[in-house]
């Protein structure tokens, strides 16, 4: 029986959440509470597995909660996150501070909406409730008197590139826990990376614009949400928009990044399938596909595409991923060249372009 903690200050919000997920039978919402400070001391004295938590409350914000709860006793954590632009933000800021994932705050009065929402629900709760974080507590910074600065530790090095790359395009496809991963990996690439990415992220229209403008800030390359007339080039990174597809179409003597609502029926928008079978389409053995952490088995049939034109595939390592659903889909058939833990992922993409 998996323990859920719900934080909202919102009582509709509340009844909300805690009646969808008490619908699976190997859910138990074992309480609620209205505010941050409540849910902290609920969290101290239920223990429960995952933590569904609200961002603006009174009394403690949900930010301001999370902080302490990955202090104390790290946990999966929920965000409930209004779809705006102020939310996303809010939302990627969590996930810094170690929330796994978001769920959508509009709970619409259409009996579709809901059933879909309810059944995203239940499902990433159960994904992340077994998991064991990764995330590291934040540390608290302790007043002291001013001293010298201590050495940045050292970073890992590139590999040494020899000669032209073979590959000069990435395509990767992330869900669930997703962020913070694409984050890690691009603020490691070098700003002279020969090869131009392109991301499917799992992720509503209002937040896709956000993550790309954070991601610019923390890599050296440029990073931009994808929109019509973009090309690719070396150093160039392209998010997919929440709600759209993106495909690639090589012509004579360029990459052109499409935008595209085309194929309407995919389960996923983006969907990873969409992308790096276009991808394979395009530029076949010159790609290289990176499936990392995500719920489901989006991105294994693209793969499967890329690899039958001679293009390599990388899978992010279970034990780093929030859900190993996604890359274990192309590992369980085969697929993959290589399983690698997230820390290493920066450096072997790197290399793999040379392979």
């Amino acid at each position: 029986m998996i323990k859920v903690l719900v934080v909202d200050d919102s009582a509709f919000m509340r009844k909300a959440i805690g009646t969808m997920l008490e619908k699976d039978p190997g859910i138990n919402v074992v309480g609620t509470a209205r505010d941050g400070r409540e849910g902290l001391d609920l969290v101290r004295k239920l223990d429960p597995d995952v933590v569904t938590m609200d961002i603006e409350m009174p009394r403690m914000d949900g930010l301001t909660a999370l902080r302490h709860i990955m202090m104390e006793s790290p946990r999966p954590v929920l965000m409930v996150s209004s779809l705006t632009t102020e939310g996303a933000e809010a939302t990627l800021k969590a996930m810094e501070l170690g929330a796994v994932d978001f769920i959508p705050k509009q709970l619409s009065k259409v009996s579709l909406d809901i059933i879909k929402i309810e059944k995203d629900l239940i499902a990433k709760v159960k994904a992340v409730a077994l998991r064991k974080l990764r995330h590291r507590a934040p540390v608290r910074h302790a007043v002291a008197k001013p001293q010298a600065p201590s050495p940045a530790p050292a970073k890992r090095p590139m590999p040494t590139r020899t000669g032209r790359p073979k590959r000069d395009v990435v395509a990767i496809g992330v869900s669930t826990g997703g962020p913070p991963v694409v984050q890690q990996i691009l603020s490691s690439l070098p700003e002279d990376f020969p090869a131009g990415i392109v991301i499917a992220q799992h992720m509503p229209a209002a937040f896709t614009g956000p993550f790309a403008q954070r991601l610019n800030s923390v890599s050296k390359l440029s990073v931009k949400e994808a929109e019509p007339g973009d090309v690719l080039r070396p150093g160039c990174v392209f998010v997919a928009p929440g709600g759209r597809h993106v495909v690639l179409d090589q012509k004579i003597s360029r990459i052109d990044v499409v935008v595209t609502d085309e194929p309407a029926g995919e389960l996923y928008k983006p969907s990873a399938n969409v992308l790096i079978s276009s991808v394979a389409e395009a530029v076949g053995k010159r790609a290289l596909g990176v499936i990392l952490t995500g719920m489901g088995n989006d991105g294994c049939e693209g793969i499967r595409a890329l690899k039958a034109k001679g293009g390599r595939a990388l899978a992010q390592s279970d034990s780093t991923c929030v859900v190993y659903g996604m890359p274990k889909a192309i590992v369980d058939e085969n697929l993959a060249d290589a399983v690698v833990d997230l820390d290493d992922l920066a450096e072997t993409i790197l290399s793999n372009l040379y392979m």
